[in-house]
């Protein structure tokens, strides 16, 4: 405000020119204003495209603006002590890289989903004990099945199911410790030339081997045709998948007698191997494929993990089905 005795004492020219300076003023202060209004909004819908949270405070504490990831992690705010530059939170089963910044006097604060992050670090160490372990158990295991095998042919008739069945026991261990070494060393394709015909048969061999309680039939129907990928690693993934559905079975109350379905098809680009049983429905999508984890009494959580990089390397996938029947589809490339 202008004291209205100075204007008095103004002429008309000097009067005139007064007041065009403060009309000239105000309709600065309105396009500074307007200019600051637009300012915002771009910076609102800037933060709005990056994945983080974002809130920025007043100099006293109180929010001057957040988006829409902020508003969404409300809970996770009230968590932030502000005073740290940078933090780590672990908030509804993630894990949250917090950071500070002071510019002008607004205060910045982010928080980025580093969980991804954590997961990797948690699986490389857990891959390198289990790594270690597994070469540690490698030579004692091999010196057990010698044993057993020797034992085998020494002992009496009535004696010979207990062998067989430490015998069993030895080849999961040594199957434990063959798929949890390849999931933490890494896997390398050998590629040739074999027929699916001998591929059932190495899967009946491994049915026999493993135990279980139930009637399970087994339906297999795979061609005499000869496809060109990894025979040894294919094995490995299909054995997973058969023991998931025998132990899927086993664990299901609502039936007594079980159906395992195995067969083969084919299109332009890809071999398709579809797998289905009537056991347990599947709990936990999520989890099924999560290294170390698992929802089964029996296993380590590392079948259906490994499974998923030996067909990553084949180029191909893995779906679940569950349109008609519970099971899965296995995708592996035919240009490899």
């Amino acid at each position: 405000m202008f004291d209205p005795e100075l204007l008095s004492t103004l002429d008309g020219k000097d009067k005139e020119a007064f007041l065009s300076s403060i009309s000239q003023l105000i309709r600065q202060i309105d396009t500074a204003h307007e200019e600051f209004k637009n300012l915002k909004d771009v910076f609102t819908q800037i933060i709005e495209f990056v994945p983080n949270a974002f809130w920025v405070l007043e100099s006293d504490g109180e929010l001057f603006l957040l988006n829409s990831e902020a508003q969404r992690l409300e809970g996770l705010f009230e968590k932030i002590d502000i005073s740290k530059e940078s933090d780590e939170i672990d908030f509804e089963n993630n894990y949250y890289l917090i950071q500070t910044n002071k510019k002008l006097d607004k205060l910045i604060v982010s928080a980025t989903n580093i969980t991804d992050e954590k997961r990797k670090e948690r699986l490389a160490s857990m891959g390198q004990i289990a790594a270690h372990l597994a070469h540690e158990i490698r030579n004692p295991v091999g010196s057990v099945a010698l044993l057993a095998s020797t034992l085998l042919k020494r002992v009496d008739i009535r004696s010979k199911p207990l062998v067989y069945e430490i015998k069993k026991s030895i080849w999961r261990v040594e199957r434990i410790v063959k798929a949890t070494l390849l999931f933490s060393k890494g896997l390398s394709l050998n590629l040739s030339s074999f027929n699916l015909s001998t591929l059932e048969e190495e899967l009946n061999l491994a049915i026999s081997y493993y135990t279980f309680s139930k009637e399970i039939d087994f339906r297999f129907s795979l061609p005499s045709k000869d496809i060109c990928a990894d025979a040894d690693l294919l094995s490995i993934v299909f054995q997973n998948f058969l023991f998931n559905s025998i132990d899927a079975i086993e664990e299901f109350d609502d039936i007594e007698e079980g159906v395992v379905e195995f067969f083969y098809e084919e299109d332009r680009s890809y071999h398709l191997f579809k797998i289905y049983d009537n056991g347990n429905p599947i709990e936990n999508k999520d989890m099924l494929f999560e290294p170390f984890k698992t929802t089964k009494t029996k296993g380590n959580g590392l079948g259906l993990a490994l499974s998923t990089q030996i067909v990553d390397v084949h180029n191909g996938s893995i779906e679940v089905l569950e349109e008609e029947k519970k099971g899965f589809l296995i995708k592996i490339s035919k240009k490899l």
